[in-house]
């Protein structure tokens, strides 16, 4: 990573320090509606398993949508202010202005999902799996955080406005309810079964829970694997043309 896209990630960072009201609100709220599941519906819920056990990894990624959100915001606040002209006549390129707004995301996005399971394991989720699955875990986290942030940097550059680009992004915070995350697919209507099984989201938490849980994974990791390598390498270039057409 150049040292240009660690200064602005830098300069991310200290800018969400300096918003206490949003990062505390993007830091809670997942927190909250994890809870809101494991102690409101989880009693009416049948998982073969206590609740939280099950809805863990749907809320990490639930946690990840809520951070993708805000990067989405602050990109488009970047192109509407001006400060971008100011980053080009310094002889900074997009790539590496977006990927400081990227990395930020994952560092502010890292930190939510360890809040939030923390207070997972703090009402009773009690996770088995060995070093070595943990870190396969955390990998594929941060390799779905990190495709999520670029395509948020994309819907960015594609809204107007940063209310344009908070709507955008509401697709991403709303697909984790239509998969495995917090329900058995099975439960679900029969019409839905097709988009849910094979939505991005649903290899990823099937993955974090086989994982999380020392259970037999199958090929669901490699599936996750692909779709975040695709998502990133199409949001990446959808990234590139955008900021090009944006800034002539």
């Amino acid at each position: 990573m150049s040292t240009n896209a660690l200064a602005l990630a830098g300069r991310s960072l200290r800018i969400s320090s300096r918003q206490p009201d949003a990062l505390i609100t993007a830091l809670m709220l997942p927190v909250m509606l994890m809870l809101i599941f494991v102690y409101f519906f989880g009693g009416a819920i049948d998982t073969g398993t206590a609740y939280v056990t099950y809805v863990v990894p749907g809320a990490m990624l639930l946690c990840a949508g809520f951070g993708a959100a805000s990067t989405a915001v602050s990109v488009a606040d970047d192109m509407r202010g001006g400060v971008i002209d100011r980053f080009r006549s310094l002889d900074i390129g997009g790539i590496p202005i977006l990927t400081g707004h990227v990395t930020a995301s994952v560092a502010r996005n890292l930190l939510s999902t360890t809040l939030v399971l923390a207070v997972a394991l703090a009402i009773g989720f009690r996770p088995q799996a060995g070093a070595p699955a943990f870190l396969a875990a955390a990998g594929l986290l941060i390799a779905y955080i990190t495709a999520i942030s670029w395509l948020a940097a994309a819907l960015g550059l594609l809204a107007k406005s940063p209310e344009g680009a908070g709507g955008f992004t509401f697709l991403m915070m709303f697909l984790p309810y239509p998969s495995s995350a917090f329900v058995p697919i099975d439960t679900m209507p029969g019409w839905l079964h097709g988009f849910a099984d094979h939505q991005p989201l649903t290899p990823v938490i099937e993955s974090l829970r086989a994982l999380l849980l020392d259970r037999p994974a199958g090929n669901a990791p490699y599936v996750a694997l692909a779709w975040c390598a695709a998502i990133t390498v199409l949001a990446v270039a959808l990234t590139a043309v955008l900021f090009r057409r944006r800034t002539r």
